[in-house]
């Protein structure tokens, strides 16, 4: 299989915000199912299907203790690639900001005085 279409798997593993939600909260270190629940604030069985399409993706490992399942990042380069995503959106952000302001300056110029 091309790099190409294991790269478009990637993504589309990444592509729910929920999973995204739980990647970031499995970044800072193991989570049972318990603990993840109010912290991504979603229903059980909802949470449940998540985990386990990025259990099949490769991005999660779990183990069991006891009755807790508990789920961790499989590789700490899928947290940097999350957060090099939220820089280059905050970076986007703040030029679309910056665009606004130079619009509105344009607009109102009044309202620079």
């Amino acid at each position: 299989m091309p790099i190409s279409e294991l790269k478009a798997e990637l993504f589309r593993a990444l592509s729910h915000p929920a999973r995204i939600r739980i990647l970031e909260t499995l970044g800072a270190g193991e989570r049972s199912v318990g603990e993840l629940q109010p912290e991504i604030g979603i229903e059980l069985s909802h949470l449940s299907q998540q985990l386990g399409v990025l259990r099949r993706a490769g991005l999660v490992t779990s183990r069991k203790e006891g009755q807790s399942v508990h789920y961790s990042v499989k590789d700490p380069q899928i947290t940097e690639l999350l957060r090099v995503a939220k820089q280059l959106l905050v970076s986007s952000l703040t030029e679309t900001r910056d665009l606004l302001a130079d619009l509105h300056a344009d607009l109102h110029p009044k309202d620079n005085r």
